[in-house]
């Protein structure tokens, strides 16, 4: 696990195979959120990790962008490891958990919704990820300024601990139908994302971004 940002753990696996990293966040305010659980095996590697850093604390709120392995697939192990822990997550995703028979807590939410976590404001942003692209979540923490992209933008290579720099708008225009393949929803998503404004964004693959400002 590496502290990356105030608050902020990440853990990462790294599959040389394919030369990717998997990573999840843990933000470590009053009220602990956990961002994706990784697979199982990597849930089960994560939870002592964990453990060490509540110091005693209870995970408040798991987030799952939407329903795959490496979002998801370890929710039943840190359902165990942590039972007072509420998932986040679109209505999608929480009737894939119920139908695959895990049992956790879930809020449902959707694009446009907030939820407080402690002295976290959370956006919820309508992300076409899902299924027959249903909308999955992305998730914007406001009083930092915290994106937690997913695999919106993604990177191959090892990239457990590493920054990079960008630009948010332009990061954004970047978008195209390899992200999101329907042009209506990707205008509707982009215009989403343009109306936030992150200082440090938290892939779910990858290199980290740190915004900047470039003078005009």
């Amino acid at each position: 696990m590496t502290s990356i940002f105030p608050e902020l753990y990440q853990f990462s696996a790294y599959i040389p195979p394919i030369d990717l990293s998997f990573h999840q966040y843990l933000l470590l305010s009053d009220e602990p959120l956990l961002v994706h659980t990784g697979n199982a095996a990597q849930a089960e590697r994560i939870v002592p990790e964990i453990h060490t850093l509540l110091a005693g604390r209870s995970l408040k709120y798991v987030f799952a962008s939407h329903f795959e392995s490496d979002e998801c697939g370890g929710i039943e192990i840190i359902a165990r490891a942590f039972p007072e822990a509420t998932l986040v997550c679109s209505s999608l995703t929480a009737r894939e958990v119920s139908g695959f028979g895990f049992s956790i807590p879930t809020l449902v939410k959707k694009g446009g919704d907030s939820f407080k976590a402690g002295n976290g404001d959370f956006l919820c942003i309508a992300y076409p990820s899902e299924t027959h692209l249903e909308n999955g979540l992305l998730l914007f923490e406001r009083t930092r300024g915290l994106f937690f992209s997913s695999d919106l933008m993604f990177k191959f290579g090892e990239g457990h601990g590493k920054i990079i720099e960008g630009d948010w708008k332009n990061e954004v225009v970047s978008f195209d139908h390899t992200q999101v393949p329907n042009v209506e929803m990707l205008g509707r998503f982009k215009n989403d994302l343009l109306n936030i404004e992150p200082v440090f964004v938290a892939t779910g693959h990858g290199s980290c971004i740190r915004m900047v400002t470039k003078n005009p």
